[in-house]
């Protein structure tokens, strides 16, 4: 009987963490972004240079570029830059930042923290996630890893000093 009960209960705890999981991804989609808010336009509707503001948020976000993420030479900005070596209580985390033409085009992290075996699990979950949101907002300016916050203010801090190094901070 005892056994059937724990079964159920381990059982019934994994349940509960997909489920949540799964909240928190569908969750993690529905928030807006930085790229997802337009900038006011600078066309004049009255006079008919509308078309900025015809053309959608896409065009007028790049328009009028974000001061957060503009640098004088962001369009030459292009190379591999390797962020600091950040130290937790579970571990080091450094990231490298590719750069094309003023864009992330990908970030490899080089350590995750890895103190014990946990640690891995957790890093191993967090890094495509924070990947993923750094190239799509071009910034490290993006919400943490609910549940792995050693590991997002680590790669996040390393990644930051990388960016600076290229010039996209």
């Amino acid at each position: 009987m005892r056994r059937r009960a724990a079964i159920a209960s381990a059982l019934s705890a994994t349940v509960v963490l997909i489920v949540g999981w799964e909240l928190g991804a569908s969750a993690r989609t529905s928030i807006p972004t930085a790229t997802d808010v337009s900038a006011p336009t600078t066309g004049d509707a009255a006079s008919g240079d509308s078309a900025a503001a015809s053309a959608g948020p896409a065009a007028s976000a790049t328009a009028t570029p974000s001061p957060a993420v503009t640098a004088p030479n962001s369009s030459t900005t292009s190379g591999t830059y390797t962020g600091s070596d950040v130290q937790t209580r579970f571990g080091d985390v450094q990231v490298q930042v590719v750069v094309a033409n003023g864009s992330i085009t990908d970030v490899v992290a080089l350590a995750l923290t890895d103190d014990e075996n946990r640690s891995r699990q957790i890093s191993a979950r967090a890094a495509p996630i924070l990947r993923t949101e750094v190239l799509a907002a071009q910034s490290s300016q993006v919400q943490m890893v609910s549940g792995a916050t050693y590991t997002s203010e680590a790669y996040l801090t390393s990644l930051q000093a990388a960016l600076d190094q290229s010039g996209l901070s």
